[in-house]
């Protein structure tokens, strides 16, 4: 899992076994590693080996680059762990490198993390921090969801990459978390369900509704019916700045909260107190920040959510302060396996 690996790489670059300068090179080459991995990925280099291992020459002239120059790319993506070397400058996948062909998660991470849309918004890092907005409506005079609405086939990709940078969490919150007495799940800014589809296959009693905008629940019907739900769920599609699915059970919201700023959040959590009933149940999905200098990815994502959308990421007693703003109330927070936390709060 892409967090994991955050977490990982921040662990080994403050190894206090290592020089302080030692340290700091690691941070920095973390933008050239990425570049690398993400052409590797445009020029579909896992898509090459796919059928049998095979040398830069036999590959080069399928993609269109310089062979000698193409052998020193791979030897270093096989440094990486992504590919594989072996006798006569022939290479092949390593399971890492399996999940970089086109069509998989892995693939669509990428090529949005190391592409455009992160490069845009991080140019103006200095301009975000400095200001506390957005880099990329810096950048682009657009927030990134308005520019995801007019560019369809990158809007995709970004639901692809949702899957893929949050993978181990749709199960690990459906495992940690009680759903089987519940009637009706609504799901609000679920994208194309995958969420929702994991709870479901998991706890056979709910049925759901899945809500977003109408560009992004386009791809719903096809993952719901992959997961074998597609029968327990209704599609309904707006905005969550104006009105929610009413009569829920209890309310998810994936990865929402953190991409806006207070405002937008306050508005997204009263129009879902409004959907609930009584007895409904908020559960927000996201990474809850622990207290002083334990590394969490989370706080790696916050700079991202700066950049970004312009959002933040936030600690439990922001959270906390945040719901009752808005009429709710925390009752807790439920840890999962994986390093996201499901924050439930109930109406106040």
């Amino acid at each position: 899992m892409f967090t994991t690996y955050i977490v990982l790489n921040m662990q080994q670059a403050t190894d206090h076994a290592a020089p302080p300068s030692a340290q700091l090179v690691q941070f920095a080459m973390g933008s050239i590693v990425s570049r690398i991995v993400y052409v590797a990925a445009k020029l579909g280099i896992a898509d090459q080996l796919a059928a049998a291992p095979r040398t830069p020459a036999e590959i080069a002239p399928a993609v269109g680059v310089h062979a000698p120059t193409l052998y020193r790319m791979m030897r270093t993506l096989a440094g990486f762990g992504i590919l594989t070397e072996t006798d006569g400058q022939r290479f092949g996948l390593t399971p890492v490198g399996e999940a970089l062909r086109s069509g998989t998660p892995g693939h669509a991470t990428v090529m949005t993390i190391g592409g455009p849309l992160f490069a845009q918004a991080f140019s103006e890092l200095e301009y975000s921090v400095r200001t506390g907005e957005s880099g990329f409506i810096k950048a682009t005079g657009m927030y990134v969801f308005e520019a995801l609405a007019q560019r369809p086939d990158e809007a995709a990709l970004f639901s692809d990459t949702m899957v893929g940078f949050h993978g181990a969490e749709p199960p690990a919150v459906a495992e940690a978390y009680d759903f089987s007495t519940l009637g009706t799940i609504v799901d609000v800014g679920g994208a194309t369900g995958n969420m929702l589809a994991a709870i479901l296959g998991r706890h056979t009693q709910p049925k759901g509704v899945l809500f977003d905008l109408p560009h992004v629940v386009t791809g719903a019907p096809a993952l719901l019916a992959e997961r074998g739900v597609a029968s327990r769920v209704s599609i309904a599609s707006g905005s969550f700045f104006e009105t929610v699915p009413s009569g829920g059970d209890a309310y998810i919201l994936s990865h929402i909260i953190h991409d806006w700023s207070e405002d937008q959040c306050l508005t997204i959590l009263r129009n879902v107190r409004a959907a609930m009933t009584p007895s409904s149940k908020l559960l927000i999905v996201e990474f809850v920040l622990p207290a002083g200098d334990t590394p969490h990815p989370g706080k790696v994502i916050d700079m991202v959510m700066l950049a970004l959308p312009g959002g933040t990421e936030r600690t439990q007693a922001e959270y906390a302060a945040l719901l009752a703003r808005a009429g709710l109330r925390l009752r807790r927070v439920v840890p999962t396996a994986s390093a996201a936390s499901i924050v439930e709060a109930l109406p106040a």
